[in-house]
């Protein structure tokens, strides 16, 4: 059997690789590993837990409350809310741990449970580790007096949306229309209310969530409605969220995407202009555009590159104390408000720069120029032996001296599968492309299986 844990949580198919009795295992598990310092201080651990609206997160969240109860967990179920939400509420409320059922932009039939540390930091792998080593283990039993109580989080929303607000520092965002693409997830009904409580007209779609429409033609995985919506209402921009609202995409007035790298470079430059930008430095990944790292560079901003993953972007920032990263799909950190991607406080923030700066959204995405970015995905090849191969990595040299400096190569191995991901960019998508194929037929030529 694999490692339990992925990259963001366990996840899979709800009912069927996610079931209710997985889910009591995990909360009990997580129970005995992250209860670990209540326990040695003789007191009741408390958790946090809180779901996407998927129906089946019902089932699940009901279980992982059970799990938790039953081995003496006190919990507090803040029902749906976004996953940011409950990060942040784990630290406000000072609860030992946290859990969030979502499946995040995956469709409805999927789900997952993601922990979250003291604090409300994602875990380690070697905490993760352990909870998967403690399925089997023999349960925590308690009886009377020492079985955990669960109990509504009736004000969680509300504790969450006074923070949001309050990051804004005063400033309103009246005279900015803003259209809000919600996913048909647990953004819906916060997120409008969030940007119309900080002064802004709010136009709302995919705000109907009924446990089954989650991500479905909406959000930030299908752009296509909200940039309509945009448009149609002479908006000045739109915010898509995902389905458990920890990313954001954004559409300028004409209804051209702003993705991760150029919200990123938004903020990045706003943050450093108003000395908030820690050792005026930027985490990205190795995926982010080169246009990015070059309008930094203009800037004399640092940015300092990570694997592919917003875990990585944490990690980063929070070993060094850095205060903004994020990712070319939308995870945008910024640690001085969250302790993980935040689409709604994002949204904020943009609109919040485009207030102080009086420019449009436009006017603001054009700090960067993005480079044409062709990515070939190789399959049926040794993803091992990328490195070693003297050849390809010669073909790789070839590549990097054509571009001269004004592009980039990255062959990046599948963590998963026998694939091979070659990623060109160049001035030209013509150049990217022709440079990319070329460089694909001779990993399928060196690495063959």
């Amino acid at each position: 059997m694999g490692r339990l844990f992925g990259t963001d949580g366990v996840r899979g198919l709800a009912g069927v690789d996610v079931t209710a009795e997985l889910a009591l295992n995990l909360a009990d598990a997580a129970a005995l590993v992250l209860g670990r310092s209540a326990r040695s201080e003789s007191r009741r651990a408390i958790a946090v837990i809180a779901r996407d609206p998927r129906v089946s997160g019902e089932f699940i969240s009901a279980a992982v409350a059970a799990g938790l109860a039953s081995a003496g967990v006190d919990v507090l179920d803040a029902g749906v809310i976004p996953t940011p939400a409950a990060a942040y509420l784990v630290a406000d409320t000072g609860a030992d741990f946290g859990v969030m059922v979502s499946a995040s932009h995956n469709p409805a039939a999927d789900n997952g449970i993601k922990f979250f540390a003291e604090g409300g930091r994602k875990l380690a792998d070697d905490i993760e580790d352990a909870i998967e080593a403690a399925l089997d283990r023999p349960t925590i039993a308690v009886t009377g007096r020492e079985v955990g109580r669960i109990r509504r989080f009736a004000d969680a929303e509300d504790r969450y949306l006074v923070h949001l607000l309050g990051t804004l520092e005063g400033l309103r965002l009246d005279g900015i229309h803003v259209v809000l693409d919600c996913a048909h997830g647990a953004a819906a009904g916060i997120s409008p209310d969030v940007f119309t409580d900080a002064g802004a007209k709010v136009t709302v779609i995919g705000n109907d969530p009924d446990g089954f429409n989650i991500n479905d033609g909406v959000g930030s995985t299908h752009l296509e409605p909200l940039i309509a919506a945009v448009r149609e209402h002479g908006a000045d921009l739109g915010i898509a969220h995902d389905g458990d609202a920890d990313r954001c995409l954004a559409v300028d007035a004409d209804g051209n995407v702003v993705d991760g790298d150029r919200i990123m470079a938004i903020l990045a430059l706003s943050m450093s202009a108003r000395g908030k930008l820690e050792q005026n430095t930027l985490v990205a990944t190795v995926m982010s555009n080169l246009g990015l790292k070059l309008a930094m560079a203009d800037n004399g901003i640092d940015v300092v590159e990570t694997g592919v993953g917003d875990r990585y972007v944490l990690e980063a920032i929070n070993a060094h104390g850095y205060s903004l990263g994020g990712e070319q799909s939308g995870h945008v950190i910024m640690s001085d408000h969250a302790t993980t991607g935040d689409g709604i406080l994002t949204g904020l923030h943009i609109a919040a720069e485009m207030v102080r700066s009086g420019k449009t959204l436009a006017e603001l995405a054009s700090c960067m120029t993005v480079y044409p970015q062709v990515l070939v995905n190789v399959r049926g090849v040794d993803r091992a032996g990328v490195a070693g191969d003297a050849v390809l990595q010669q073909a790789v040299h070839q590549v990097e001296v054509a571009l001269g400096g004004q592009g980039r190569v990255l062959l990046r191995p599948s963590g998963t599968e026998p694939v091979v991901r070659v990623m060109v960019e160049a001035e030209h998508v013509e150049q990217a492309q022709k440079l990319a194929d070329d460089l694909a037929a001779i990993v399928k030529e060196r690495l063959a299986v």
